[in-house]
């Protein structure tokens, strides 16, 4: 059966048919433009269409969508799964918003993509935050603990559900298992961001995936280790799930015009994971694994791995995450960065403050790895320095003072960055990628997230979310006394 491409199919039998269009979009199969087309390729414009009968449609799938959901179900092993052309963003703020209204707590680590955020935005609930401790060798946001989960719920047992990361942008995943049960114990859903967990499903000697450990939800990015077109995502659904409603909430914000090149993009990315999944991540995996050894000869460089693992901050770690410390070079990540791009033409996921992330996926093979273990010897040799003083961590805890909905439709005004501190936020601020804020609305700027805006600016971030597109000034809340 996981042969089968419903979409695909159904497509290449249009392009056959040569159906006369007199719908959108407008191009007409690339007629309409030439220089388009001469971008893109005919093939690709010719399955750029809008919903019709043999297609089915994304909002009310019955007949070639739906099997390519039921399809892709089987495949990770879930109740059900959504086709989703907005991104893991859309699935992440999916799930948030079935689970909790305005005013209902949700549990969650506060190193969560933005997406969980701007969902907390939007629907008015109240994040409790689980303390979230840090590797200071590293200077990394680690995992959920089992113990620090159960006393967030003991203290808000009114709380809806429960987040978790699997795994985080660094690969350290918690023990969902256990954080699954203690949820559902006391009648909380458990919601899981696998945007970078997609293999967990299909490879061997890994984590395990959250859907099999008991989650009710869990949020794919199918386009990043899954191969699938850049914002083309699953979202997973546990048995209990009421999938008439959560298609509901999906259709609040999703678009009405899906693409079906997202959509082929994820049926035949699915069938070829389901079919060769387990081939295609050990030869992963094993790519990772010879470059962190080379990597950690080299020294001054650190690529961690599954040493990090203490059973409870870090209960397990994704091995097919190539990150690596860069402070022992003297260099900044984002340093390391911008030195591969700009002058070994390496492109890599991203570099923060002390750490650089990169991607080793379904498209890589020893060729390039080796080229990237070269390029980063050679950045040792030529740009090392004296190993200056630097930030110690790369997440700072917050301090809550409002929701996240009231601070960002509250009165506020634009202060330069020297003068935040003791101010309540009142947008975000975050390096992108990973895309975890630095401070969020509602929480207070403290001066050590001042130091570390202005640090990392100084060494060249990608700084995102304020209203002031040189990060130079920040959006803070009017008090009653309008100071």
């Amino acid at each position: 059966m996981q042969k089968r491409t419903p979409i695909r199919d159904a497509l290449e039998k249009l392009e056959a048919n040569r159906v006369i269009p007199f719908d959108v979009p407008g191009h007409k199969r690339g007629k309409g433009s030439s220089n388009l087309r001469e971008f893109l390729g005919k093939k690709c414009l010719s399955i750029d269409v809008n919903s019709m009968k043999p297609l089915d449609n994304l909002c009310h799938p019955v007949s070639v969508i739906k099997e390519a959901e039921e399809l892709a179900a089987a495949a990770f092993g879930a109740a059900h799964a959504f086709l989703l052309v907005g991104g893991t963003t859309c699935a992440v703020q999916a799930m948030v918003f079935y689970a909790v209204k305005r005013g209902e707590k949700i549990i969650l680590p506060r190193n969560v993509h933005r997406s969980v955020l701007n969902a907390l935005v939007l629907c008015g609930a109240i994040p409790v935050y689980i303390p979230c401790k840090t590797c200071e060798k590293i200077g990394i946001a680690l995992g959920s603990s089992v113990d620090e989960v159960e006393r967030a719920i003991k203290e808000n047992p009114d709380a809806k559900a429960v987040f978790v990361n699997n795994p985080t942008y660094y690969g350290i995943c918690s023990d969902v298992e256990k954080i699954a049960r203690i949820a559902h114990d006391n009648n909380m859903l458990l919601l899981a961001d696998e945007a970078h967990g997609t293999h967990f499903y299909f490879a061997e000697n890994l984590p395990r995936d959250a859907i099999s450990a008991g989650a009710d939800f869990s949020a794919v990015s199918m386009h990043k280790s899954g191969g699938s077109l850049t914002q083309s995502s699953f979202l997973l659904c546990g048995e209990n799930v009421n999938t008439g409603y959560m298609r509901q909430i999906i259709n609040l914000t999703q678009t009405t015009s899906a693409s079906y090149i997202l959509m082929s993009s994820l049926d035949i990315s699915r069938s070829n994971l389901a079919l060769r999944g387990s081939e295609i991540f050990a030869n992963v995996l094993e790519l990772t694994e010879y470059a962190r050894g080379e990597i950690n000869k080299m020294g001054g460089y650190y690529a961690f791995s599954e040493e990090i693992i203490d059973g409870a901050d870090v209960f397990d770690f994704d091995k097919t995450k190539l990150a690596v410390n860069t402070r022992g070079t003297g260099l900044a990540g984002i340093e390391v960065y911008d030195i591969l791009r700009d002058k070994y033409d390496i492109q890599i996921e991203f570099g923060d403050i002390g750490n650089i992330l990169a991607y080793v996926s379904i498209g890589d093979n020893f060729k390039n790895i080796e080229m990237l273990i070269s390029a980063l010897a050679e950045v040792k040799r030529r740009f090392s320095q004296a190993v200056p003083d630097m930030p110690k961590l790369e997440y700072i805890a917050p301090t809550v003072c409002i929701t996240p909905q009231d601070a960002f439709y509250a009165t506020k005004k634009s202060l330069p960055l020297a003068q935040c501190a003791g101010k309540i936020c009142a947008e975000f601020v975050m390096c992108y990628p990973p895309g975890i804020p630095i401070v969020a609305p509602g929480e207070e700027i403290t001066p050590e997230i001042v130091d570390y805006i202005i640090y990392a600016k100084e060494k060249g971030c990608s700084l995102t979310g304020p209203e002031d597109m040189r990060v130079e000034r920040i959006n803070v809340i009017i008090s009653e006394e309008g100071h």
